[in-house]
């Protein structure tokens, strides 16, 4: 009963605190201390997310095919990298560092350059989300990597299996927890990528639909726009996890058998 009091509890306090933060957005406004054009009551808010919700959704396909082709170019780079600094000490050495230096370059500052060389199309925002979501992965595979039981590797060994097999049936395995820890960090990065790259130049998408409505001064279709982005981060966020759960499912079995 304890454990059962206790799960819905963790699952009420997240909706209680969104509906506070609701409450208390729409009191502020109510109270006219903000002037409406620059912070929109919740009202006027979601009146604007359901008029132009076509429009919206329109320039959400494209966010979301620059996102999803950034992401999965991302995790391939990610998986070829991380795979071979593993397997060769020096090259672990000498490319770790500069993968941590790219995150100290804001992403803000990356994309007027790749603009610059790429033009206004989808190859800069799709190479912006490859930057953004390449790292996490890496990091989180090397990490996997390297958590290997290395008990489990000389049993192996001594089993005459070579590299090839130790990484199909112990490292790759291992490291899949670690993986999917960094997917789901690096799925709602490749949204806020994309749209940041489309705020500098383009014609479609989220960021080129925020440029034109802040311009307008419409600062609630602003918010909308912003929800949607925080819903489909969501959701991905969400997609990754029921992929986990399917590619995972010894995990299942252990929460089972507790």
């Amino acid at each position: 009963m304890t454990r059962k009091y206790q799960s819905i509890i963790d699952k009420i306090a997240p909706v209680a605190a969104l509906v506070f933060f609701v409450l208390l957005w729409a009191a502020v406004c109510g109270f006219g201390n903000v002037p409406s054009y620059m912070l929109p009551s919740p009202a006027e808010v979601i009146k604007a997310f359901i008029s132009d919700f076509p429009v919206m959704m329109s320039h959400s396909a494209v966010t979301l095919f620059e996102a999803a082709a950034g992401l999965l170019t991302g995790i391939l780079l990610a998986f070829l990298t991380a795979t071979l600094m593993d397997r060769f000490g020096f090259l672990y050495k000498a490319v770790y560092p500069l993968l941590v230096i790219s995150q100290t370059i804001p992403t803000i500052a990356i994309a007027p350059i790749l603009v610059l060389w790429m033009g206004f199309g989808m190859a800069p925002k799709i190479a912006l989300v490859v930057l953004t979501t390449f790292f996490p992965i890496t990091v989180s595979l090397l990490d996997g990597y390297r958590s290997v039981d290395p008990d489990a590797v000389s049993l192996l060994r001594s089993m005459g299996a070579g590299r090839v097999r130790i990484f199909r049936y112990i490292k790759l395995p291992s490291s899949l927890s670690h993986f999917f820890a960094g997917l789901k960090v690096s799925a709602s990065y490749s949204v806020v990528g994309a749209v940041i790259a489309e705020w500098l130049g383009g014609f479609e998408g989220l960021g080129v639909y925020m440029t034109r409505v802040r311009k307008a001064y419409s600062f609630d279709k602003m918010f909308a726009v912003i929800i949607l982005i925080i819903i489909i981060s969501l959701l991905l966020m969400c997609l990754v996890s029921l992929i986990r759960k399917a590619a995972m499912p010894w995990e299942r079995k252990g929460v089972k058998n507790k």
